[in-house]
């Protein structure tokens, strides 16, 4: 299984066997699934959704917005769940524009699940941890 990295951009080839057992980076050591939600940018959003072979939830957020901050631990106890079956990243829609017009996010917070890069289904609104894990695992 290819997952890149969000640190260095490498890409490493993980055995499917070993994905819950807190893989590191080949190239520069960090964790590349460690249970957290991780940070996507402009600059590295295409490298890494395109080429990691795991489904990866991205959460379309801003700083302002209440409903964002009221789900952002029920998103990390997500993540903490889906160890290792998905990749679940944030994307600050008021920091990286390219990638928030690309999908066309109108509203806040949304979910999008992603495979080699295509979007394969969106959800918005504010979600408890329980309902984004049985929304990644009906796409699985």
């Amino acid at each position: 299984m290819l997952i890149v990295c969000t640190h260095c951009v490498a890409t490493n080839r993980v055995p499917e066997t070993r994905l819950a057992e807190d893989p590191v980076c080949g190239r520069c050591g960090r964790p590349l699934l460690d249970g957290r939600p991780v940070e996507l940018t402009d600059a590295n959003f295409d490298a890494v959704t395109r080429k990691t072979e795991l489904p990866i939830v991205v959460d379309f957020w801003a700083p302002w917005c209440g409903p964002c901050r009221m789900m952002a631990p029920q998103f990390e106890a997500a993540a903490r769940q889906l160890k290792g079956r998905a990749l679940l990243a944030k994307v600050n829609s008021d920091d990286n524009p390219q990638v928030a017009a690309r999908y066309a996010i109108r509203s806040i917070p949304t979910l999008l699940m992603l495979r080699g890069g295509a979007e394969n289904k969106r959800l918005s609104g504010a979600l408890q941890a329980a309902q984004i894990v049985r929304w990644v695992a009906q796409a699985q």
